[in-house]
């Protein structure tokens, strides 16, 4: 029997709604500290904006973008024990404009680690398996340490310093890699010197993540029974979509055939929160969020819903990120149903 550490999963991971007000705005009832907060538009056409505890407030990030990090002081201007504080820049503040934020906790702005061949800034979370890893590339073969004493199964990775400079996405095959902002296929790269992490580095090859002297950051996470699953399905190509078992109902779920090129699908339990209408933001387009009816999110997982290439075409291969939790019955053994 299957058991987990985590008892309550939006103590480290949250999706939060709200309206903007064009003047500083004080966003709480995430439940912790974020120290990555992932914000987008609903009701306008803009870009993602993507801040964190390790690069620091008002650094933006723009993952549907190739950019490089920019400082916008009326963006996001502080994290707070409960949430986070915006200005007044219309992309995360739009007086009455609708927002989506997704926030996961790690621990601040994080402190030295010397696992790796190259030295790195690590905010960790071993609980909940996540690690803001902030290094300097030094070109060629390198390893970074992650801190998460266990493999991450997933690394998002990008150059902050240099624009036109891709997310690279590593997921279950480290012979190849996704880009984020893009609709690329799962494709061979040398990227991750195809390397396997271990408990304690990540690996990495030549410029794509490792330019000499350039500055990169990496969300690292490692599989946590009950609260994350990371991994692929095959689609069938009708209504009545393949069951994908995650082991906990899924409260973000992010999707990218990979055999192809398509878009990346987020979806969460908020927006709007009932089956199978969970309303769609791409990642890797600025497009407003739009009504969907794709998926039904289940108690121990979820199924495509809808014969639609970017999610359930026959034969085709799909990658999932999926965070949520389970119920806990005694002895923090997951329970998939009341």
């Amino acid at each position: 029997m299957a058991y987990t550490t985590i008892n309550k999963s939006t103590d480290y991971f949250n999706t939060k709604l709200y309206t903007g007000t064009g003047s500083s705005n004080a966003i709480t009832g995430v439940g912790f500290q974020p120290d990555w907060t992932w914000i987008k538009s609903r009701s306008a056409t803009r870009n993602h904006h993507a801040f964190d505890a390790v690069r620091g407030v008002t650094k933006v990030l723009k993952p549907n973008e190739t950019d490089a990090e920019s400082t916008v002081a009326t963006t996001l201007t502080a994290f707070g024990t409960d949430g986070f504080t915006l200005g007044t820049d219309v992309s995360v503040n739009e007086s009455s404009g609708t927002f989506v934020s997704w926030n996961w906790k790690a621990n601040g702005a994080g402190s030295a680690n010397t696992d790796g061949s190259i030295n790195s800034t690590v905010s960790v979370n071993t609980t909940a398996g996540f690690s803001i890893v902030k290094y300097t590339g030094y070109g060629g073969v390198s390893t970074v340490g992650h801190g998460l004493g266990v493999a991450p199964n997933l690394i998002i990775n990008k150059n902050f310093e240099s624009g036109s400079t891709s997310w690279f996405v590593g997921l279950i095959d480290w012979t190849k890699r996704l880009k984020l902002e893009g609709t690329n296929d799962w494709a061979a790269n040398t990227v991750w010197n195809d390397t396997a992490p271990t408990n304690q580095v990540f690996s990495l090859n030549g410029s794509n993540a490792n330019s000499s002297g350039q500055d990169y950051i990496a969300y690292c996470f490692a599989e946590k029974t009950g609260y994350s699953k990371f991994g692929k399905y095959t689609g069938n190509g009708n209504a009545d979509g393949p069951f994908v078992y995650t082991g906990f109902k899924p409260a973000f779920l992010l999707v990218k055939r990979a055999d192809t090129t398509d878009n990346w699908m987020m979806y969460d339990n908020k927006r709007l929160g009932y089956n199978p209408s969970n309303s769609l933001v791409e990642a890797n387009t600025n497009a407003a969020e739009y009504a969907s009816d794709r998926f039904d999110i289940l108690s121990n997982g979820f199924k495509p819903r809808y014969d639609w290439t970017p999610i359930n075409a026959s034969g085709g291969t799909y990658l999932y990120i999926a965070f949520g939790q389970s119920l806990v019955g005694s002895n923090n053994v997951p329970c998939t149903a009341r």
